[in-house]
């Protein structure tokens, strides 16, 4: 006999700032509010995923509240009412899920929540609900489920999960070890013996997630109480208590529960999933032309390979040039080899010590 399961609340955190895509990622206007090489941002992209019968029609988003006339667009633009949750300042995402689990439950005692980044691609949209509909059979049972995405690369910037025993008959595993970004040397390694990149999607039901808090991480757990008990409502915007948020250590889910809880595991899906972290990121999911040339906006290139030009509002023109990134905005222009996403940052860091005045 089938489990018969309340439509799963998606969850969508939308706090980042997205600063690895600088000059096109601001903190006025994050990566989620973009748009590479689609008619959606990355954010309305997230919420589309999830319009299957199997999801509530009416998600959560918990961002800031700096971004709050973003967020409050791009549904208004594809049709979608949410509860907007707006966080007075960052926590990071143990409170960010805490907050919106509450609120979920505010709704329905018995709420499955799946836990959504608002910045990654996900492209195969069946296959993602299909991964999130076998899943839901092992969370609904009490534990607490990661999807680890199968790599297809000994990637660096992820973190990894080593899968251990199997759980029941729905393809979940124990989680034998999470893993923080390796070296080149190890995260080969990794892909050799079978471990998965760690995605940081969740699905659990809410109660019980809330339960691990209070084990694990009760400092969390009670500022998070005090912010949405002294919430005030503003229309969609639910306003969390800004002394009561404050109170929140600031740390992530995988560091406060999901390393020390007995109910942690991970299902291992395979569908094509991008977190879209840095511009060799974006170079990856954009088409590209026949020489591998990658161009989103007004850009042309002659006579060069490999290259990822990305423009907003004026022509930015490449001739006889190899393996260049070029990202043209109105105030600023970024100009190097493709695959520096570790020097990009390390410069942004730089500029801002010597106060030149980084376009913000």
């Amino acid at each position: 006999m089938t489990m018969k399961l309340s439509p799963i609340i998606p969850i969508i955190l939308s706090g980042g700032a997205g600063a690895r895509l600088w000059p096109l990622s601001r903190a006025a206007k994050p990566k989620q509010f973009l748009r590479f090489g689609s008619k959606y941002s990355l954010f309305q992209n997230t919420l589309l995923r999830c319009s299957s019968p199997i999801f509530d029609n009416r998600p959560i988003v918990v961002s800031g509240e700096s971004q709050r006339f973003l967020v409050a667009e791009d549904l208004r633009n594809i049709g979608v009412a949410a509860d907007i949750v707006l966080e007075p300042m960052r926590r990071d995402s143990c409170a960010a899920i805490a907050v919106g689990c509450l609120v979920a439950l505010q709704r329905t005692p018995d709420a499955m929540v799946l836990i959504l980044a608002a910045d990654h691609l996900i492209s195969e949209t069946d296959q993602f609900i299909a991964a999130v509909e076998a899943a839901s059979v092992t969370s609904a049972g009490g534990l607490l489920t990661t999807f680890g995405i199968k790599p297809t690369s000994p990637a660096t910037g992820f973190g990894y999960i080593k899968p251990g025993p199997s759980v029941g008959q729905n393809g979940a595993y124990k989680i034998d070890q999470f893993v923080e970004k390796p070296s080149a040397e190890s995260a080969l390694q990794y892909v050799c013996d079978g471990y998965l990149w760690n995605s940081g999607n969740f699905l659990f039901r809410a109660s019980v997630f809330i339960e691990e808090l209070e084990k694990y991480a009760p400092l969390v757990l009670a500022a998070s109480c005090i912010a949405v008990n002294k919430a005030t409502r503003d229309s969609d915007f639910l306003r969390l208590d800004p002394e009561g948020f404050a109170q929140s250590p600031q740390t992530s889910v995988d560091y406060a529960v999901m390393e020390k809880t007995e109910r942690a595991v991970v299902f291992p899906v395979y569908y094509k999933w991008n977190d879209v972290g840095s511009w060799d990121a974006v170079y990856d999911i954009l088409a590209k032309d026949k020489l591998g040339n990658a161009v989103d906006g007004l850009g042309y290139v002659k006579d060069g390979r490999n290259n990822l030009v990305n423009t907003r509002g004026q022509l930015t023109a490449l001739i006889g040039v190899d393996d260049l990134l070029v990202v043209t905005v109105e105030d600023a222009i970024l100009v190097t080899k493709r695959g520096q996403a570790e020097k990009l940052k390390e410069f942004i860091a730089d500029i801002k010590s010597r106060n030149i005045g980084l376009p913000e």
